[in-house]
């Protein structure tokens, strides 16, 4: 009787793609932070339809936060840890004054621009606890920049793979200087054990609630 020879199960997308993917030669984050970075990238540009997809290893901001371990404190371009920006095919987040303004004007939210956002891969094991977010939100800016402005270094839609898709500038007209409403946000990207990723809104400091 012949025996059969046991074959593997086919590899998944996923794991294709973080394969094909290799972090930089230049390392600046250990290697499971991009490999985090790069499924949660890949879950929002076929699960979720983003476009403009970009990962961000340094700050952008031109007096970089204050490293609260090092000692003495020490200043870094460096992220806490790689994160994600891209633009989504609708608006994640209306603040409550401007939900007001557009109930008043007749708008509805596909009339505005989408904002591009930031997004913190983590995974589900992970602590996290006041300080780690106030690290994040400390590096960053409102809003990401398009590209590799700033003198950032990142990786691109193009970099990755990935195709990149058309983008709005990530700033709406009507309240261009103003900054963004409720401040700083993120969206809190949680990879589970089986590789589904779930999404959380999280906001720097309080924000006002929506009304419903």
């Amino acid at each position: 009787m012949a025996s059969s020879t046991p074959t593997s199960p086919p590899t998944s997308a996923v794991t294709t793609f973080l394969h094909s993917h290799a972090p930089p030669s230049a390392l600046t984050h250990p290697a499971p932070y991009h490999h985090l970075a790069l499924q949660v990238l890949h879950n929002l540009q076929y699960q979720h339809d983003w476009t403009n997809l970009h990962i961000h290893t340094h700050s952008t901001l031109s007096n970089p936060p204050t490293n609260r371990r090092s000692d003495p404190p020490a200043r870094s371009p460096l992220l806490p840890r790689p994160l994600v920006s891209g633009v989504p095919p609708s608006r994640i987040y209306v603040h409550p004054d401007e939900q007001v303004e557009m109930l008043r004007a007749g708008l509805r939210e596909p009339d505005r621009e989408v904002d591009r956002e930031w997004v913190l891969p983590t995974h589900l094991r992970e602590k996290w606890s006041l300080r780690k977010f106030a690290d994040v939100f400390d590096a960053v800016g409102e809003e990401p920049p398009e590209g590799d402005g700033g003198g950032e270094e990142s990786e691109s839609a193009e970099g990755t793979g990935i195709q990149k898709g058309s983008t709005g500038s990530g700033a709406d007209p009507s309240h261009e200087g103003d900054g963004r409403r409720g401040g700083k946000r993120v969206l809190l990207a949680t990879v589970s054990d089986d590789s589904t990723v779930v999404y959380y809104i999280v906001h720097e400091g309080l924000v006002k609630p929506r009304q419903n």
